[in-house]
């Protein structure tokens, strides 16, 4: 009998740590998120939230079930991924459309490739990139909160009206006919956008949560960030060195993309520099689309291509093995 044993260098590291645990963790810290889409858009954002993560978690049965491969709904995997492709949609999207974006994420992006960490790209960012690819109207039509931007008291009631999200105001150069929303209002979620990205408290409190938890690292979020503010401060204004990067930070998707979807372990590298690495190019990618491209947002684009490059980043970043490496003869 043949036996292929595979053994790396020491040390070898065991840990109590679990695909179901993380996932739930991330549930948990998704939340205060899904909580505030819902306060400011109202029942039709569960109902989103709620058609995405039942068509992934469809989608994953069904698939494993067709591929007679063991069943992986348990591990809350699909639902992550459900809730993340929710909070990437605009409240106005209609179901039917964002039910075919939960069965591409699981079926075409994870299960083809292998199933759970064989995906070469975060599942529910190249669902968006694929819807917004088949429907660009119905993925880039927004709606105001129900919530009014002064007092933040109006009745929930109050039927949500069109609107432009802040950093498609800002892009325009002033040429909107609506002010540009205050920070407070982007620090609380009081804009219009999509689901996820409104709310930097709510996604600061998920994130705090995460990182108290050890499910990630700050490495790519800060260097994300961080990158974002230095581009949008020197390039971002008339002139250099007067643009509004904390505009920039709170506005769209960067939180979002930072803390719950550029850590993606398995699209993500696992050395120190290769996190770094992929930060730094993530926020560059996005400030460029941002300040000269097209779209108005760039978080989901760059997360992508800096995640076809992480394995490449990997290779070049990880530590040789204790004692160096002997050459081929």
């Amino acid at each position: 009998m043949e036996y292929n044993l595979i053994a790396g260098s020491s040390p070898h590291i065991r840990s109590s740590e679990s695909t179901p645990g993380i996932m739930r963790d991330v549930i948990i810290a998704l939340l205060p998120a899904a909580a505030a889409a819902i306060y400011f858009f109202g029942i039709r954002a569960l109902l989103v939230i709620l058609v995405t993560v039942l068509s992934c978690v469809a989608s994953e049965y069904a698939a494993t079930r067709i591929m007679k491969k063991s069943t992986t709904v348990g591990d809350y995997t699909a639902a992550v991924t459900g809730l993340l492709l929710a909070f990437n949609l605009p409240p106005s999207i209609p179901f039917w459309i964002a039910a075919i974006g939960g069965v591409f994420a699981v079926v075409v992006v994870k299960q083809l490739f292998g199933g759970l960490g064989h995906n070469f790209v975060n599942p529910a960012l190249a669902a968006r990139a694929f819807l917004m690819a088949s429907w660009p109207v119905a993925m880039t039509t927004w709606t105001q909160p129900r919530v009014d931007a002064v007092s933040m008291a109006t009745p929930l009631g109050v039927d949500a009206v069109s609107s432009a999200t802040p950093l498609a105001m800002l892009k325009s150069g002033g040429l909107s006919s609506l002010p540009l929303p205050d920070l407070s209002s982007l620090f609380f979620g009081n804009v219009a956008g999509c689901l996820g990205e409104t709310s930097a408290l709510a996604l600061l409190l998920g994130a705090a949560y995460l990182i108290a938890r050890r499910v990630i690292t700050l490495e790519i979020p800060v260097a994300f960030i961080a990158t974002v503010a230095l581009m949008t401060w020197i390039f971002g204004g008339h002139s250099l060195f007067t643009g509004y990067p904390l505009y920039h930070i709170l506005a769209g998707g960067l939180m979002l993309g930072a803390f719950f979807m550029a850590t993606d372990y398995t699209t993500s590298p696992v050395t120190f520099k290769g996190k770094i690495i992929m930060g730094i190019g993530c926020g560059l990618i996005t400030s460029i689309i941002r300040l000269y491209g097209g779209y108005p947002e760039g978080v989901s684009y760059s997360i992508l291509l800096m995640n076809l490059a992480a394995p490449l980043i990997d290779r070049y970043t990880i530590p040789r093995s204790f004692g160096g490496e002997k050459s081929n003869a």
